[in-house]
């Protein structure tokens, strides 16, 4: 999008269309003192100074008297309608703001901490929020219209951004922005509560000893914060290859190639999928394969590559419990356009699968992992259970916050000989049962 039509569209910001025609009006005036040439040359920060500048000569010589708080907030919305987002501009400057969703022009909800809450703002009309949509969709060479009314995006700056437009949305054009989650380390999700120390110790032996770890869980519960806390544990030296349908994680290693998958371009044609991408991720000689998330038939090949030699690799899923996503592998590995029998898709999954973390979001916004499972069936065998950790939550008191604790139970003795082998150490409080605990092990229905 050029300069000009970025700063001359006469729209109106959010709040009274009163306040909205005063910035409409001063728009235009700075449109007329400014030097598009020169402008074109500044980098980002310099053009927003330039503008507060010739905005505040404009209103000392010839707008109204305001208070030096009115006068900061009129040229702050002014230049945020004609370089940013407009209305979401301080949304998205807040780092308090982990989602932001907009149920057309008079409905805009925020999720901070886990708890959404309804902002006093709006768009001006729906004009105002389709033109906004427009100018994020652009950024990425997409289009949104009533022949494309579904967009799925990845912004410049990392936030996803779903929209749909009328006529599929009633409620008016609909807009949700996901903010790129800040990269956890797991002594700081220890600090939140999502998991204690000695679970920490576990999962740190089980990346090490090249477990192959899915984390499953709901939306918003922490899947892939959780799972890019545990790909640090991967050594330096190892060539980690990550698929992901938005690209959100942030490894620290050196030696990482990150794939994205990418939409068909308005042609329709030119779309590729997390399978062509896991495909083409073997072809890259890597050592451990991370899947953001598995939901098609790439998850056929991630089993495939998880019990042949690409031990250590982990991915998520979307599910609500332990056996809930040994299920979902089990439906999502049949999508592929190979017909293979479910009994062999659990074959897969009991060579290819060792570890289950549980992710929950609770009532009140905080995430912690409900379970640690170990999947200790083999072959043709029924899917067995055993679980390792568990969160025990209380009953909300009076502070309407979630407590409780984390409950740790014996390892398989065959588990605990792998972790041996590996040359890791057993955290204290897992001990060692002969065989399977019965009392710990179940049969996932």
């Amino acid at each position: 999008m050029s300069l000009r039509s970025r700063i001359a569209t006469p729209e109106e910001h959010g709040g009274g269309r009163e306040d909205g025609h005063q910035v409409a009006v001063y728009r235009a005036k700075l449109l007329e003192e400014i030097d598009l040439a020169e402008m074109s040359s500044l980098a980002a920060a310099d053009r927003r100074a330039r503008l507060e500048r010739v905005l505040g000569h404009i209103i000392s010589r010839e707008g109204p008297v305001l208070s030096t708080a009115e006068r900061s907030q009129l040229i702050r919305r002014v230049v945020d309608e004609a370089l940013g987002l407009g209305v979401l501009e301080p949304l998205l400057e807040d780092a308090s703001i982990t989602e932001i969703m907009v149920n057309g022009p008079d409905a805009i909800f925020v999720e901070r901490a886990g708890r959404v809450e309804q902002l006093p703002m709006r768009f001006a009309s729906t004009e105002q929020l389709m033109q906004t949509i427009e100018r994020i969709v652009s950024t990425v060479n997409r289009r949104v219209d009533e022949s494309n009314p579904m967009v799925d995006a990845r912004l410049p700056s990392g936030e996803r951004v779903n929209v749909i437009i009328p006529p599929l949305s009633l409620t008016g054009p609909t807009l949700t922005i996901r903010r790129f989650p800040r990269a956890y380390r797991l002594q700081e999700l220890i600090a939140l509560g999502t998991l204690d120390e000695q679970m920490l110790l576990l999962l740190s032996a089980f990346v090490r000893a090249r477990f192959n770890v899915i984390v499953s869980g709901g939306t918003g519960s922490g899947k892939t914060t959780l799972l890019n806390a545990l790909s640090g544990l991967i050594p330096e030296h190892e060539r980690i290859i990550t698929v992901e349908d938005a690209a959100e994680l942030q490894l620290q290693q050196a030696h990482v190639v990150r794939l994205e998958t990418r939409p068909a371009n308005v042609e329709g044609n030119g779309r590729i999928t997390i399978r062509d991408l896991v495909r083409n991720s073997l072809r890259m000689r890597p050592d451990r394969i991370i899947v953001g998330e598995v939901r098609g038939g790439e998850t056929l090949d991630m089993l495939q590559a998880m019990s042949t030699g690409h031990d250590g690799s982990l991915a998520t899923v979307h599910s609500n419990s332990a056996e809930d996503a040994l299920m979902r592998l089990q439906t999502l590995g049949s999508m592929s356009e190979v017909e293979i029998p479910f009994e062999a898709l659990r074959d897969q999954i009991n060579s290819a699968v060792d570890v289950i973390v549980q992710l929950t979001r609770h009532a009140d916004g905080s995430r912690k992992v409900s379970e640690l499972v170990l999947l200790v069936s083999h072959g043709r065998e029924s899917f067995r259970l055993a679980t390792v950790s568990r969160f025990r939550a209380r009953p909300m008191n009076a502070d309407r916050v979630v407590h409780g604790q984390f409950e740790h139970l014996p390892l398989p003795r065959g588990i605990a000989e792998r972790l041996y082998l590996a040359n890791e150490a057993l955290p204290p409080a897992f001990g060692v049962v002969q065989g399977v605990d019965p009392l710990n092990t179940r049969e996932a229905r």
